[in-house]
């Protein structure tokens, strides 16, 4: 399996998330981010027990491929 790095959020105070990765092999996106633990926020998705849920800001959307073009 391959990871590429795609972007760190560049206003994170510590430098070390939220991430977001790429997946080469699957073609899909990794997210690191803030795990989400407010139950009403929780209650109004619909997750699966072998699912989770992270938060990332919304500037972190310019290291998605789609949106950039790339």
């Amino acid at each position: 399996m391959t990871l590429r790095k795609l972007g760190k959020d560049p206003e994170s105070p510590s430098g070390g998330s939220p991430t977001v990765y790429l997946d080469e092999e699957t073609d899909n996106y990794l997210v690191q981010g803030w795990k989400v633990v407010d139950p009403d926020r929780l209650s109004q998705m619909d997750i699966p027990s072998h699912e989770t849920v992270v938060e990332i800001p919304r500037r972190m959307v310019r290291f998605f491929l789609e949106v950039k073009g790339d």
